[in-house]
């Protein structure tokens, strides 16, 4: 099978090369999955996870990747719940190889069932960035209707989906991003947009909820932002300036088969749009990569052209 390896840590995107590799073996409770969409995050190649396993050796060439949305084609020894020919969409393992194949090998408790009426492209976009916004809000942050989060980043993966589950779950959502993101952002719903290069962060005032996908000094200052009692939970770094009376939380996104299903009904019932930025074929996925190449919303690969 094709896919994309990277071998040299060094090398970063320029390591990137489509490679001829074996077909993946499916181990107990795993299945094998024909990905036909797949999803990556930008920052991935400097993951641990990217080059060693779970036990610290090297396994490069490694496929990265960790979002995929396909067909099941063969089920490991125990595995359940699943049967060859379904639709599924989920997450990878973070420290196999990833999802940026031809095919892949998945823990079967890491997918859900995908419905016939969503693609394969769309369902490709929903496991990190869905599960990530939806931990963030409600299982780290604990927010309820009527509270107010700022959300950055609110054009990307992860802050498009964030902003449209905060206003469902009946929050005041204010917003930040590049003064290009504002017309999505106010298409999204949020209520106050910041434009992080032009005006100043500290003027939103204090708020319930702060979600943060950048890290850094926005990370850093974010922290007086946060009311008494109230919560930061961020997925870029752990915390070092914490809020003078509130929490901070630091996470990894989890794999979630339920909540995966309750993005999908949401996609379904128009409640949930994920922001495609960009497709590209598997051949062209390592300039999906590249800075220059990014564009608001989520990147994703097809791997397969029948959707």
């Amino acid at each position: 099978m094709q896919a994309i390896t990277v071998r040299d840590r060094e090398a970063g995107v320029r390591g990137l090369t489509l490679t001829d590799l074996p077909h993946p073996h499916a181990a107990e409770n795993d299945v094998v999955v024909r990905v036909h969409a797949a999803g990556f995050t930008p920052g991935e190649l400097d993951w641990p996870g990217t080059w060693t396993d779970r036990a610290g050796h090297d396994r490069t060439p490694s496929v990265p990747g960790h979002e995929l949305s396909g067909v099941v084609t063969e089920l490991g020894y125990g595995t359940t719940g699943l049967s060859v020919g379904q639709r599924v969409f989920g997450l990878a393992d973070w420290a196999r190889n990833g999802t940026l194949a031809e095919y892949v090998a998945v823990e079967a408790r890491n997918l859900a069932p995908l419905p016939a009426d969503i693609d394969h492209v769309t369902a490709a976009a929903l496991p990190i960035s869905g599960l990530t916004a939806w931990q963030a809000l409600f299982d780290h942050a604990r927010l309820t209707t009527g509270q107010t989060v700022l959300i950055h980043g609110v054009a990307g993966g992860v802050g498009s989906l964030a902003v449209q589950l905060a206003r469902e779950a009946g929050a005041r959502v204010l917003g930040t991003g590049r003064a290009g993101d504002r017309d999505t952002a106010l298409d999204l719903g949020v209520h106050t947009f910041v434009d992080l290069q032009a005006e100043r962060l500290e003027g939103i005032g204090e708020v319930d909820v702060v979600f943060d996908v950048i890290g850094g000094d926005i990370l850093d200052r974010s922290t007086a932002l946060v009311r008494p009692g109230g919560t930061l939970v961020t997925i870029a770094r752990p915390v070092t300036v914490h809020p003078e009376d509130g929490r901070a939380i630091f996470f990894v996104v989890e794999p979630d088969r339920t909540r995966l299903a309750e993005l999908a009904t949401r996609v379904r019932t128009g409640r949930l749009r994920p922001i495609i930025g960009s497709v590209w074929p598997l051949t062209e996925a390592a300039d999906a990569f590249a800075p220059a190449k990014r564009t608001p919303g989520k990147a994703i690969i097809r791997v397969t052209e029948d959707q």
